[in-house]
């Protein structure tokens, strides 16, 4: 876990999202307070909380790109998911409690990289010795057991020599193409064994039982050295892991850091009229969330997780509903609260230039490894930010995404022609954008479908 600022956290957030000053002073608060938890004396640890946020804003404004973004500064394990996918428990669907599974799930690939890493260097030791017994094995010719005690001690000496002759060609590369065959194990493809959603924890570990009894089955595979290496590595990378290690520091990285996001938390609140007949989508999964939000323990593959620490960041655009219409248990888990503005034509102009990755150096990336070099010019970057902001505001409102529609839409025949086209070098200036775009954007009809 990296140890940051949030003043560091807001400057990092900055390199590649526009705007939305208060929310990323909000999230970098809450990871900054994550590690204030972690530097408290266990008896006061146990009484606090991470105050959990609810981001309010339409669509295309940055709200799941800033927690995206926060956990990957960080290094915690992050899931998102669509408050929509679940349902009540016992009916069918996904339960509530499976996106903790999800985010042990992330936490066991973030540990196991970090492992991967420490265990390379040995397992890449191990490799070059196997490939060396596959090249020069110990055969009855080589094995002194199979001559007299005389020549027994020439013939090991001639089997070293040999097998340190293939060493030294191996690490100069020489032998890459050569040709050796491998004992590879086969894996069983899992097979469903429930198709209800809510079961599939039940379905993992009946194949894991499988597993365990069902012996495992390899075969042969004749293969070049420098492939050979690739798989021998991977076997010994696993063979080297401390799975239960692995397990045990996964699921403490879980509950300690772990980061849920929850998307369209809008659409689960209850229909107009505050209608309180139960609803196995909204209201329902409202009241399986509550506990899984205040703390409570989760049964996983891996062991039991307590839920009481993972910080959870809520999203919706709330324009049927406000937050207010959440349960009101469940609005007291949220206690912080971020709203999201619109964005206006100039954030449009500095999207298209600002971030590290802009769609604009996305772009000329992408087209030139077609040898076609694009210059885009002030005035075609502002005529794109006026058609960006005038379809939002003259259709549905879809935030920065629109600015991927219309870069495609503007682009499609360079995209099309390049790889016929000679090294070249195109402006994208106004009259270029007015060009292209000039007829679908007077259309309101045609800009609805195309735009």
């Amino acid at each position: 876990m990296r140890e940051m600022t949030p003043r560091e956290v807001v400057a990092e957030l900055d390199a590649h999202i526009i705007g939305q000053d208060a929310a990323k002073r909000a999230v970098a608060i809450a990871i900054r307070n994550r590690w204030r938890w972690r530097q408290l004396d266990a008896v006061i640890r146990k009484e606090v909380t991470p105050k959990n946020i609810i981001m309010i804003g339409p669509t295309g404004v940055g709200k799941t790109e800033i927690t995206r973004r926060l956990a990957t500064l960080t290094g915690a394990p992050f899931i998102k998911i669509e408050a929509t996918k679940y349902t009540e428990v016992g009916y069918y669907g996904r339960d509530v409690e499976s996106m903790v599974r999800d985010l042990v799930e992330a936490s066991i690939k973030l540990v196991e990289t970090s492992k991967r890493i420490e265990v390379e260097e040995e397992a890449a030791r191990r490799v070059e010795d196997r490939l060396v017994d596959l090249m020069a094995p110990l055969t009855p010719e080589w094995d002194s057991a199979s001559t007299d005690e005389e020549n027994a001690d020439e013939s090991a000496d001639r089997h070293a020599r040999t097998q340190e002759k293939f060493r030294k060609k191996l690490r100069a590369g020489e032998l890459e193409e050569r040709v050796v065959e491998l004992q590879i194990e086969t894996r069983n493809s899992p097979v469903q064994m429930f198709s209800n959603m809510g079961m599939e924890q039940m379905d993992v570990d009946f194949q894991s039982m499988f597993e365990k009894i069902v012996p495992k089955q390899s075969q042969e595979r004749t293969v070049k050295v420098s492939d050979a290496r690739k798989i021998l590595l991977e076997q010994e990378i696993e063979n080297l892991l401390d799975k239960d290690a692995v397990n045990e520091e996964a699921i403490a990285l879980a509950e300690d850091t772990g980061i849920i996001f929850v998307d369209e938390i809008d659409k689960i609140c209850s229909g107009e009229g505050g209608s309180s007949q139960a609803d196995v989508s909204r209201q329902g999964v409202q009241r399986d969330l509550l506990p899984i939000v205040e703390g409570t323990n989760v049964q996983t593959r891996y062991g039991t997780v307590n839920t009481s620490h993972i910080l959870f960041i809520a999203a919706g655009a709330f324009h049927r509903s406000k937050p207010s219409d959440l349960m009101p248990e469940l609005q007291g888990r949220f206690p912080i609260r971020v709203e999201l503005t619109d964005l206006t034509r100039d954030d449009f102009i500095r999207i298209l230039t600002e971030p590290t990755s802009s769609l604009t150096k996305q772009y000329e990336a992408l087209l030139a490894t077609d040898n076609i070099k694009l210059q885009f010019s002030k005035d075609g970057l502002e005529a794109m930010a006026d058609i960006a902001y005038q379809v939002n505001q003259s259709t549905q409102n879809i935030g920065a995404r629109r600015l991927h529609t219309i870069m495609e839409r503007l682009l499609e025949e360079i995209s099309f022609e390049a790889p016929d086209m000679k090294k070249t070098t195109i402006k994208i200036n106004a009259a270029y954008v007015q060009d292209k775009l000039k007829e679908v954007v007077e259309n309101e009809d045609l800009s609805r479908f195309i735009l």
